[in-house]
């Protein structure tokens, strides 16, 4: 279940409220939130144009190059992502802006108001929420974040989107959506809508059989990687080249702003569902605009000065990933490599403890100079013991502390060169409310 405070009295009692009526567990299904929806006179039946995300890994930096790409076009932009990092605000963004406490704590209150006997989950609340503001404030379109899985997620209630589009696909959340990486596909798949363009990666062949086969029975309109649309990239010159369709023009962008190659494919994703719809125009320049312009926190993030910096060596480099699976640690490595430059990278590390850890480690492991094993504050995780152990396994030198503070005072004393702090988005919101480093 997710957790969240806020230093707004007034928003605090409604999150009391939440935690009190929700479930203990994620019990999947849309069943719950058609009625809360219902309830409050179906505010997803009136949304601007929708762009729906589902993926294992990338769909929250995907979700960002739309926001940026329709914003460089000057529309006003809705945005629901998960989880927050720090505040509960993150997750509802409104016409651009992050809803302020005065507006959230009676939304929330509207929507439980209506809740009782439903059963409704912490995610089914806020999702409501996040629809009911949406639909009443004037907006030129919507993008919206999968929460878990696709088809039985609560945001899967939008009847008629834009375009829907699938980012990468693993191995995650097993017991939820399956055991194989098919079945998974499956599961993200179930977003497509009738008539509507479903956009997606190139997976493997199995994978895309899996894909295809959904979409084929919803209706949608499916556009594969390397056969509906594609991109290339120029190193050297540090850009990228999208097209949509096999006779269409090129569309140049520079390299994303967010670090690291893998981002390359984000940005790419967003561009071609852009392309794919017809209910909002987006500009070539605007898509350029969005490479750069493009912010998303604790993905490859290179903290900026603050206290939690501050325990460090000056000019110690920290970056901060929330990535928790084995391809978001391959990713992570990849852009280590580079950004290290040489140097072994001294990590921090704290996982949830439905992830697989050793999975996630493994290709990190050999860029380490140490592992600090951390606890994730609130959260079932794996013991920091753990963690230092399997780095023991691997020839590095495994430690634990209490906090990353603490981690980061006792690297500070060795004399690190670089440090990473890894596997949880949860303690990435931890990482950044310690250094006053709060999303915006």
């Amino acid at each position: 279940m997710d957790h969240a405070t806020s230093t707004s009295p007034a928003v605090q009692a409604q999150l009391d409220r939440l935690t009190m009526l929700s479930p203990g567990a994620d019990i999947l299904g849309v069943g719950r939130i058609r009625a809360l929806l219902n309830r409050l006179g179906n505010p997803e039946r009136r949304l601007p144009p929708v762009f729906h995300v589902a993926g294992t890994n990338g769909k929250g930096s995907t979700c960002a190059f739309l926001r940026a790409a329709l914003e460089a076009e000057g529309y006003r932009v809705h945005a629901y992502t998960s989880p927050h990092l720090v505040r509960f605000n993150e997750r509802i963004r409104v016409a651009g802006k992050l809803i302020d406490d005065d507006a959230l704590a009676p939304l929330l209150a509207r929507v439980l108001d209506v809740a009782d006997g439903i059963g409704a989950s912490f995610f089914e609340v806020s999702t409501a929420a996040a629809f009911l503001t949406f639909a009443e404030t004037p907006a030129d379109a919507c993008v919206i974040e999968v929460g878990l899985g696709g088809r039985l997620d609560a945001t899967n209630v939008v009847v008629d989107p834009a375009a829907c589009g699938i980012a990468q696909l693993g191995i995650d959340h097993q017991a939820f959506l399956g055991n194989t990486a098919e079945a998974i596909a499956r599961e993200k798949a179930g977003i497509a809508k009738p008539g509507r363009p479903l956009v997606t990666l190139s997976y493997a062949e199995s994978v895309n059989a899996a894909v295809r086969t959904i979409a084929e029975a919803a209706g949608a309109d499916l556009q594969v990687q390397n056969a509906a649309w594609t991109f290339r990239t120029d190193p050297e010159r540090r850009t990228a080249e999208h097209r949509y369709c096999a006779d269409g023009p090129w569309i140049v962008t520079p390299w994303p702003s967010l670090v690291g190659e893998h981002q390359i494919t984000n940005l790419a994703l967003a561009i071609a569902m852009l392309s794919a719809q017809d209910r909002v125009r987006v500009s070539p320049s605007a898509m350029f605009t969005a490479a750069t312009a493009v912010r998303w926190p604790a993905r490859m993030q290179q903290l900026s000065d603050g206290p939690l910096v501050r325990c460090l060596p000056a000019e110690t480099p920290v970056w901060l990933d929330g990535g928790h699976n084995e391809p978001a640690a391959r990713a992570v490595t990849e852009t280590l490599a580079t950004m290290a430059a040489g140097r072994k990278v001294d990590l921090v590390v704290g996982m949830l403890a439905n992830k697989d850890v050793a999975g996630f480690l493994a290709p990190v492991l050999p860029l380490a100079r140490s592992l600090t094993g951390v606890p994730t504050p609130g959260h079932d995780h794996h013991p920091p013991e753990a963690l230092a152990a399997i780095a023991e396994s691997a020839g590095v030198p495994g430690r634990t502390a209490p906090g990353v503070r603490h981690a980061f005072t006792a690297l500070a004393r060795t004399g690190t060169q670089a440090v990473a702090v890894l596997g949880s988005l949860y303690l990435a919101g931890e990482v950044l409310a310690e250094n006053d480093e709060l999303p915006d």
